[in-house]
């Protein structure tokens, strides 16, 4: 099997969003264990008012970095071809630092792996803008059967 590095994929590769769903902008590294991604924040987001977006976006942020991880390691263990499956998202916790992201602004995203059994996995994200840490999730993630 001929594994295709990062540069050589895209983000519709990694993640089964499409459109104003796909938050991502770039993927800057990524393992079978850890994704760090850059998003820049948009008016066409979900959750925007006059004053930014709120911050349970970040949830959102989160969910895509650690799917982005997971998608890096369906690439490399059942190649790029395989079935790309979304999966079910819980919030185990998630703390925000900041009252609303502001349009424009760089989020950078490291999300962790740090259970993984089968199809479930459980992930940390720190989530920053600039040098400021602005939210903390922790998140499970479920993915179901091909069946």
């Amino acid at each position: 099997m001929n594994v295709p590095q990062l540069s050589e994929l895209t983000l519709e590769d990694l993640l089964p969003h499409r459109g104003n769903m796909l938050f991502i902008d770039e993927a800057l590294e990524v393992d079978s264990t850890h994704a760090l991604t850059r998003s820049i924040v948009r008016k066409t987001w979900p959750l925007s008012s006059q004053r930014g977006v709120r911050p349970l976006i970040l949830v959102e942020l989160a969910a895509q970095a650690a799917g982005v991880c997971n998608g890096w390691d369906r690439i490399q263990t059942q190649g790029l071809d395989s079935e790309q499956m979304g999966w079910l998202v819980a919030i185990k916790k998630a703390d925000f630092f900041i009252d609303y992201l502001p349009f424009g602004s760089v989020v950078l995203a490291r999300a962790e792996n740090t259970y993984s059994f089968a199809n479930l996995r459980e992930v940390s994200c720190e989530l920053w803008m600039e040098d400021e840490l602005i939210g903390k999730t922790t998140l499970q993630l479920f993915q179901a059967n091909e069946q």
